[in-house]
């Protein structure tokens, strides 16, 4: 899966009282959408990780996108 990313993008998540807290700039959500448009092409169980290791803001949490059946 190609991810395609705009450039400038930031984005974070937060757990905040147990739900997820997705902070992104509009360059951030549209590069979640497009990330978010090529996984429902792929096949059921396909997914992606990002985290403050990879693209997301450092000290964000973890966010896992999968595609069910």
């Amino acid at each position: 899966m190609e991810m395609n990313w705009e450039n400038g993008f930031e984005i974070s998540v937060d757990i905040t009282d147990g739900a997820a807290v997705i902070r992104a700039n509009r360059e951030g959500l549209i590069s979640l959408a497009n990330h978010l448009t090529a996984l429902a092409a792929e096949p059921a169980g396909s997914h992606f990780h990002l985290d403050g290791y990879n693209s997301l803001e450092s000290g964000s949490a973890e966010l896992i996108a999968e595609k069910c059946e």
